[in-house]
């Protein structure tokens, strides 16, 4: 008998793979953590230029500091308060100077007159003496009379005419003062900007682009937190339940970790800001005011600063760029990636840099210091700017200071979300390390 070969059994179903639906969020979890983040990138990318182009049409060398300015506010108040002059009421305040100019006046031909005489041919004998005699009995004459002359001259200003011809004197001095004041302010990237975005002055291109902003917050607030949302259900749809995370779901959450951190570093994290929302000050009774003048603005990612501080040129300013650099992104990039090659190939923990990387340089991150350290920036400036500026109110002038110039950007919370996401896949990746470590130990 020919010994059958082994049976199987057809009516068994063969053992197919289970389909891992929590794989699946995951992954369309990360394409819309990815998508979302790069339109928030996008999104403050174009805010940035919108709001650097704000605050250089607003900044205060065009404004409070440009001397043209100054004098287009002056000169209309000081021809207001000349064609209010009134000459007729200011009559008998003007008596006293009217008649010691006529005295002056008296005195002055007086000493011409005998001056003249005493240097002539034959001066100093009975002509210059006579001429001498003759000019003191005329000025002798003629003084008496100065309050009668006082009244001539005076009411020769309340006429009409007069009192016009003199106020447009006084104007046309003022207008030839004017001319002859200007500032020298370089205002070419001024009417650049104003010609880009099509406004007419200042006050329309400040407005236009605060609209463009404030609608442009309002979508990328809403992109950064579909990020943030996402992320997190990703970490808690592929994390809860699982001593130990599969190579998939690894491949997932570190893909969410670097759409974080690359959130984080091609953003703005932090914008600062100095400027005086109001000053005002009275001159001759009428107020002269300003409004939202720019002292100060920046806004700048943690690479900007990195490569700002490199090109500065001197040796401790790229040093700390360096660190900066090394500490926030590179060795906790480092470190995820250490794990996970350690995960999938346990074999490397043998050599000291990845065991080093993968179980002992947590102690040694500097992502959650560098985050700490932009956020105390974040409130040193708000309370450093106003503190500062607040000297200028004893100056008697009503100056009203902002006390939310800076501003945390949505790059910084990116870079938060990163620093927390690494924190949390790292270690669930160092226990499942370990956990591999013990079952081999174990056989």
């Amino acid at each position: 008998m020919i010994p059958s070969s082994e049976s199987v059994d057809l009516s068994r179903p063969a053992p197919q793979r289970r389909i891992d639906f929590r794989l699946i969020a995951g992954v369309l979890l990360l394409a819309a953590a990815a998508v979302c983040t790069w339109w928030t990138i996008d999104g403050l990318s174009r805010r940035r230029v919108l709001r650097t182009d704000l605050a250089e049409i607003s900044h205060a060398r065009y404004d409070l500091l440009n001397v043209d300015h100054w004098v287009a506010k002056l000169v209309p108040i000081l021809n207001e308060r000349v064609d209010a002059l009134d000459l007729k009421a200011a009559s008998q305040g003007l008596r006293p100077t009217v008649e010691k100019a006529l005295y002056q006046l008296l005195d002055q031909v007086k000493e011409k007159m005998s001056a003249g005489n005493s240097q002539s041919k034959g001066g100093g004998g009975l002509m210059g003496g006579a001429s001498a005699l003759m000019a003191n009995m005329m000025v002798g004459a003629l003084k008496p009379h100065v309050p009668e002359y006082t009244d001539v001259v005076l009411a020769e200003l309340r006429r009409p005419e007069n009192e016009t011809a003199l106020k447009k004197y006084i104007k046309n001095m003022l207008a030839d003062g004017a001319k002859t004041t200007f500032g020298n302010v370089d205002k070419r990237y001024y009417s650049y900007i104003l010609k880009e975005h099509g406004c007419t002055d200042a006050g329309a291109c400040q407005q236009e682009l605060g609209n463009r902003i404030h609608e442009l917050d309002g979508k990328i607030a809403r992109y950064y937190l579909t990020v943030l949302a996402a992320s997190a259900l990703a970490f808690v749809l592929l994390m809860a339940g699982r001593p130990v995370l599969g190579r998939p779901a690894v491949v997932v959450l570190l893909l969410i970790c670097v759409v974080l951190l690359a959130g984080g570093i091609l953003t703005p994290m932090l914008e600062v800001e100095a400027k005086i929302s109001r000053l005002g000050i009275t001159f001759l009774g009428e107020p002269i005011g300003f409004s939202d003048q720019v002292l100060y603005f920046q806004s700048k990612s943690v690479l900007e600063v990195f490569r700002t501080l490199v090109t500065m040129g001197r040796p401790d300013m790229w040093i700390v760029g360096v660190l900066v650099l090394m500490f926030s992104v590179v060795f906790p990039t480092i470190k995820i990636f250490t794990l996970v090659f350690c995960l999938f190939r346990p074999a490397l923990l043998r050599n000291r840099l990845a065991h080093f990387f993968a179980l002992e340089s947590s102690k040694w991150s500097m992502a959650d210091v560098m985050a700490l350290a932009i956020f105390m920036s974040f409130v040193a400036f708000n309370g450093l700017i106003p503190n500062t500026m607040s000297g200028l109110q004893q100056t008697g002038a009503q100056i009203a200071i902002p006390t939310d110039s800076s501003k945390i950007l949505p790059g910084y919370l990116l870079f938060i979300g990163f620093c927390l996401a690494s924190l949390f896949l790292s270690k669930k990746l160092e226990r499942g390390i370990r956990t591999a470590q013990d079952a081999r130990a174990e056989r």
